[in-house]
């Protein structure tokens, strides 16, 4: 039986990796399309513009300081969550990848319509365009690392629990628009936090969550027996934690 074709658009990383790995035995990738990441300088300048100066700075402290200290602390327990799942991080086949300077280029917009995947997965690219959307007439998914609308943009889990929000503490699988994390639902899932988890393992764990979540999703789409969900939710976009944030939150209620 011929497997379904699929393309991966997506930022090269551990994520894309687990993710192409965990589908390759089912379906069959075209290619798996890396975007190159948007300039420092420019993602800073974007920010400031949105949030202001001070919130951007507290951003990259905790980036630079936090963030990296529990990513080096925490590669144990990444590692038994990959072997819990049965997931694997081998990087993705050289020869099919194909690099493009933006999901919105002209050039990536080529590759879709000469390729006519039958389905394309998008794994922690910038927000993509109409025209990319409408250039080929098959759906795009993708994996959030968050439960939508309530937690839309990064750090979806994060977020939940500071918000003691833990029946919202999970993952989304749904169709891509123009908008941030706003394309109707297809699944959603919980995930169960340890104490030995935090901030750099949550998103393992929404990915682990996500990919049983896509390959339903996927079945169902290629079965022909797909049903969306709608959920009422307040529907807010959230953003990076602040050094201060993340200190405060830490100390005073022991959020990790």
């Amino acid at each position: 039986m011929n497997k379904h074709r699929l393309i991966l658009l997506a930022r090269e990383g551990l994520s894309t990796s687990v993710l192409y790995n965990s589908l390759k035995d089912e379906f069959d990738f075209e290619a798996i399309i890396f975007e190159c990441p948007v300039s420092t300088k420019e993602l800073i300048k974007k920010r400031i513009k949105k949030l202001g100066m001070l919130k951007v700075v507290g951003q990259i402290l905790f980036q630079l300081s936090v963030a990296k200290f529990l990513n080096l602390v925490s590669s144990k327990r990444k590692k038994e969550i990959l072997e819990k799942y049965g997931l694997h991080d081998t990087p993705v086949p050289s020869g099919k990848v194909i690099h493009v300077s933006s999901v919105n280029s002209a050039e990536c917009i080529s590759i879709l319509q000469k390729m006519k995947p039958e389905l394309v997965i998008v794994n922690g690219t910038r927000i993509i365009s109409k025209e990319v959307l409408k250039a080929t007439p098959v759906k795009f998914v993708n994996i959030h690392a968050g439960i939508t609308p309530k937690y839309r943009n990064v750090h979806g889990g994060y977020w939940a629990i500071i918000n003691n929000d833990m029946e919202n503490c999970g993952v989304t699988v749904h169709f891509v628009d123009e908008g941030i994390d706003t394309g109707n639902i297809i699944y959603q899932q919980k995930i169960t936090i340890t104490p030995k988890d935090n901030f750099a393992t949550y998103p393992l764990l929404q990915l682990a969550e996500g990919i049983i979540c896509l390959k339903k999703a996927l079945n169902d789409i290629f079965n022909n027996s797909l049903s969306v969900q709608q959920k009422k939710f307040d529907s807010k976009i959230w953003y990076h934690p602040t050094l201060w944030q993340y200190i405060y939150y830490r100390l005073v209620h022991n959020k990790k």
